[in-house]
């Protein structure tokens, strides 16, 4: 007899244990990113819940089987660094994302927080603001794009962007308990919609200031993985996960400091794209892993080794929205990181490049 698994959550059953008293404890899940930029996550019991991410205690994990650490010296500290509620387990429990530290004290080689907390700190006065779109796409346990038929393709993409109805929106109930669970976790969550590619879909994340972007969007990149593990389901953070002509995903980013946001924002906004010009291969290079693959120049995409701007063009570099070129004012938003940044090393090289 064949047995059948399943990795979907059996709800009922686990809410029977989640609704028992914890006795005054308190869950604190801790969240780091790991040697191959994904997402890793134990949990702590405290005693009490803490007032403060500075309250809570550091802690260690076996590096060796995360890509961060050799065998022989394999021990990296957890340091938490931001504090989110937890939706999962509900009550006073807590998402701690945190960076990692070798045990000389040094930013382990994936802290990319680390730095790019010094630099945001250093610009704060200008007070850059991001806001960035993340595009991921849904596959089932087999490795089949969810509502694709089985070994073959849907029908063209036309009417799948923004769709409603059942033969066009594939995984809304993942991405509507998604949703819900970045606004009970404190996430700045700011929208969702289904993407031109069936079975890709985007949420965006932000305002946020400074270091606030990039402990956002990982907290709200971990909810959506820990929700579709509810589902059974898998998400993918790949720039071009089908080959062919369908669109890839990204991770267009929105960026404005004050100068920008003020009366005659516009020209601090042509100055920054300015210097943006002169290091396009700096910002490309931590712009995602297989962004070749997507900025073709085709599918709403610039060409990967050209760097172009235009007002509501959504197939440059960078585009200015038309409404902040008619009020002169506003941000800008760059089109090229694909959807599987980390986001801490994207919003240090906008900052650098644009600010220092």
């Amino acid at each position: 007899m064949t047995m059948s698994i399943s990795n979907k959550s059996n709800t009922e059953t686990l809410s029977k244990y989640l609704n028992l008293d914890q006795g005054g404890k308190v869950q604190a899940e801790y969240i780091w990113i790991d040697g191959d930029s994904g997402l890793r996550a134990k949990t702590k019991t405290l005693d009490k819940k803490p007032d403060d991410v500075s309250q809570l205690p550091e802690w260690n994990f076996d590096g060796s089987s995360t890509n961060q650490a050799p065998g022989d010296n394999s021990d990296v500290l957890l340091r938490p660094s931001a504090l989110f509620k937890d939706p999962f387990r509900g009550g006073d429990n807590l998402l701690v994302l945190c960076e990692c530290y070798n045990n000389d004290g040094t930013p382990n080689k994936t802290n990319y927080r680390h730095s790019c907390a010094k630099l945001m700190e250093t610009y704060n006065d200008a007070h850059p603001w991001f806001g960035i779109e993340q595009e991921y796409t849904l596959f089932d346990l087999e490795g089949n794009v969810l509502g694709w038929p089985k070994g073959g393709f849907p029908g063209p993409q036309g009417p799948y962007y923004c769709s409603v109805g059942a033969n066009v929106a594939f995984g809304r109930d993942i991405v509507e308990a998604h949703y819900r669970a970045c606004l009970y976790a404190g996430v700045t969550i700011s929208g969702v919609n289904a993407e031109v590619m069936p079975g890709q879909w985007e949420f965006q994340v932000g305002p946020c200031e400074g270091i606030d972007m990039g402990d956002h969007l990982w907290m709200a990149r971990f909810l959506l993985q820990r929700v579709a593990e509810d589902f059974g389901v898998v998400v993918s953070f790949h720039p071009k996960p089908i080959k062919g002509d369908w669109n890839g995903a990204g991770c267009h980013t929105n960026y404005s400091t004050h100068a920008m946001r003020e009366e005659g924002g516009l020209k601090a906004i042509h100055d920054a794209i300015d210097k943006m010009s002169h290091r396009h291969a700096e910002h490309i290079a931590v712009y995602g892993e297989d962004n070749d693959l997507r900025l073709t120049g085709n599918h709403e995409t610039g060409h990967i080794s050209q760097f172009s701007f235009g007002v509501a063009n959504r197939g440059a570099s960078i585009r200015i929205p038309r409404h902040v070129n008619a009020e002169g004012k506003g941000y800008l938003e760059d089109r090229r990181p694909a959807s599987n940044i980390d986001p801490y090393r994207v919003t240090h090289v906008i900052v650098e490049t644009t600010l220092a």
